[in-house]
C-alpha cells in the first residue's frame, strides 16, 4: 500500500480549504505600516492646516463684519430702544456669520483634499480644529472692529433721537461657531470617498500558496486518482466501464 502523499499532521498546500497562514507574512498587495518619519510629517501638515484656517478665520470676520445687517438703536435721553422693533436685522448677523463659515469650511476642505489627497487622521484633526480656531478668530475680529459694545456711551455722543447702529454680536453662538469645523470634515470626508485614492487589492494566491496548474474552480485539474491496490502490483484500482 502506498504511503499518503501528505505528512500526517501537516495540512496539504493544494487544499483550496484550508485556512490562510498566520504570522508576519504580508501578500504583495498588501500596505506597510507607516512608518515615524511618515507619522511626523503627518502631524506637522495637521498643525500647518490648523495654523493657516486661523489666521484664514480674519477674512470670515472681515467679511462678516461688512455684510451683516445693522440693527439700528435710537435714544431720547433715558433709554436705548430699537428704531424697528420688528426688524430681523440681529437674526440675519447669525445667519450671515453661519452662510460664512459653511462657505469657509467647503473652501478649506477641497484645498486641503487637492493638497493632500492622502488624507489621514492629523490632517483631518488639522482640518477641524482649524475651523473651530479660525471661526472663534473670525468673531472676535467682526465685534472689535464693528460697532462699540459701549451703547450708553455711543447714545450720549450721538445725541438724542439721532439712529445709530448696535453692536455686532452673535447669539447663537455654538451653532455659528461649528459651522465651518463641521462642513469641513463632512466635505472632506466626502471627497476623499468620491475621489481619494483607493487601497490596492490584497495577492491572495500569496496566502493559498503556488501549486500545480488549477481549473476555474481552483481545485487541480483531473488526473489519474489511484486506487485501493494501485502501485503493488495486483492491478487493482478504481474500476472501470470497458
Amino acid at each position: 500500500m502506498n504511503a499518503p502523499s501528505t505528512p500526517p499532521h501537516q495540512p496539504d498546500p493544494h487544499d483550496p480549504w484550508r485556512a490562510p497562514p498566520s504570522g508576519p507574512h504580508l501578500a504583495p498587495g498588501a500596505l506597510a505600516a507607516p512608518t515615524v518619519a511618515e507619522r511626523r510629517a503627518e502631524l506637522v501638515q495637521g498643525a500647518v492646516t490648523a495654523l493657516l484656517l486661523t489666521v484664514v478665520g480674519i477674512g470670515l470676520g472681515l467679511l462678516w463684519l461688512w455684510l451683516a445687517p445693522r440693527v439700528p438703536l435710537v435714544s431720547d435721553d433715558t433709554a436705548v430702544y430699537l428704531k424697528d422693533s420688528e426688524g430681523e436685522e440681529a437674526i440675519g448677523a447669525d445667519g450671515t456669520f453661519v452662510l460664512l463659515a459653511l462657505g469657509f469650511g467647503l473652501l478649506s476642505a477641497a484645498a486641503v483634499f487637492l493638497l493632500r489627497r492622502r488624507g489621514g487622521i492629523p490632517l483631518v484633526v488639522g482640518l477641524a480644529l482649524g475651523g473651530l480656531l479660525g471661526s472663534l478668530v473670525a468673531w472676535r475680529v467682526g465685534t472689535w472692529l464693528g460697532p462699540t459694545s459701549d451703547v450708553v456711551a455711543h447714545a450720549k455722543e450721538v445725541g438724542k433721537g439721532v439712529v445709530f447702529d448696535a453692536p455686532l454680536e452673535l447669539r447663537a453662538v455654538g451653532a455659528a461657531i461649528l459651522a465651518w469645523p463641521i462642513a469641513a470634515m463632512i466635505v472632506h470626508l466626502l471627497l476623499t470617498w468620491v475621489f481619494g485614492p483607493r487601497d490596492p487589492e490584497p495577492d491572495w494566491g500569496a496566502f493559498w500558496g503556488a501549486g500545480p496548474a488549477q481549473g476555474s474552480g481552483g481545485l487541480p485539474e483531473s488526473e489519474d486518482v489511484p486506487g485501493p491496490g494501485a502501485g503493488d502490483g495486483s492491478g487493482g484500482g478504481w474500476p472501470r466501464k470497458s
